[in-house]
């Protein structure tokens, strides 16, 4: 099993979702968070216009999704055909147990 976390500067969230349904992938967990990348995010005006204030943090958006490994690309190239911007983050997952079957495995994604 893999878990694919995206960081995305643009809300694509629904784009994505609706791609990852197609394929039956299932939970998949949103979050709103603040970050910095390597362009900083755009200017504010404050003051009646008069300062300009550069934010540190800008808003983004984080999906995470537990996936099989067979559908790492597939995946992947759903995330990148429905996303403008943004990164891809996968990794291996040791293990995973529903708190309610006491299933292990894909199973319980």
């Amino acid at each position: 099993m893999l878990k694919v976390e995206v960081i995305l500067g643009n809300n694509d969230v629904m784009n994505i979702s609706e791609g990852l349904k197609e394929i039956k992938v299932g939970g998949l967990t949103v979050s709103k968070v603040r970050g910095r990348g390597k362009n900083p995010g755009p200017e504010i005006h404050a003051s009646k216009g008069s300062e300009i204030f550069v934010p540190q943090f800008s808003d983004k958006y984080k999906l995470e999704v537990i996936i099989p490994d067979s559908k790492e690309d597939e995946v992947v190239s759903i995330i990148k055909k429905n996303a403008r911007v943004g990164k891809i983050f996968i990794s291996q997952i040791l293990r995973a147990v529903d708190i309610i079957t006491d299933d292990e495995g894909e199973v319980t994604i």
